[in-house]
């Protein structure tokens, strides 16, 4: 998705991988669709509490929903900010998607109270992996704007205190729950990554 251009570092939701995963049509099946409650015809209204890339927030505006992503970062503010005008400038679909996104600088604990959203998806910073293989450019590049996350269990409990249907939480496949929050109603798993879902007031699991 992201790619260099005159040795700056830019996110892209036209080209890459990005722009591959909406013309393959993969559609509402994939797995972060379902965890957000994406199905039986409901298209819910979802926050993205921790923007970062904007790959999650692109994929469900391009499935339909309206979004509202939340970045605290300046530097990846802006660089979202480049990123949605770029694609809007494309045109088309890609116009049509960034229209049912919005972009919000500031804290999401904050943030959250005055939106009252149906669902909250959270990907915090994970710890870096120990692999032989070097990390990815854009994920050093996150790392390095966004920091460590260290309040990831207060943003937890601030949207699970306001959102109304469900709120999503992206963590590594095989890690440990999250601690200091309540387990999960159900979850999704992906290759490399789970989907741990908590429910509020009791809407159908599936």
């Amino acid at each position: 998705m992201d790619k260099e251009r005159n040795e700056a570092f830019i996110i892209d939701f036209v080209g890459g991988a990005v722009g591959h995963r909406l013309r393959s049509g993969e559609g509402r099946g994939q797995a972060l669709a379902k965890a957000a409650g994406l199905k039986h015809g409901k298209t819910p209204k979802i926050v993205d509490a921790t923007a970062g890339l904007g790959r999650d927030a692109f994929l469900l505006a391009s499935l339909g929903a309206e979004v509202t992503l939340i970045e605290r970062s300046p530097g990846m503010h802006a660089l979202l900010t480049d990123a949605i005008a770029r694609a809007d400038a494309e045109g088309g679909i890609y116009r049509e998607i960034v229209s049912r996104m919005t972009l919000l600088h500031g804290d999401s604990r904050a943030v959250i109270p005055n939106l009252s959203p149906e669902v909250v998806i959270i990907d915090p910073m994970h710890p870096p992996r120990h692999s032989t293989a070097l990390v990815k450019k854009e994920m050093r590049v996150l790392r390095e704007l966004v920091g460590s996350d260290p309040d990831q269990v207060d943003l937890m409990n601030v949207a699970l205190s306001h959102a109304t249907k469900r709120v999503v939480l992206k963590w590594p496949l095989r890690a440990e729950p999250m601690p200091g929050i309540r387990k999960p109603s159900h979850q999704l798993l992906g290759k490399t990554t789970r989907y741990d879902v908590f429910m509020i007031l009791g809407e159908a699991s599936n």
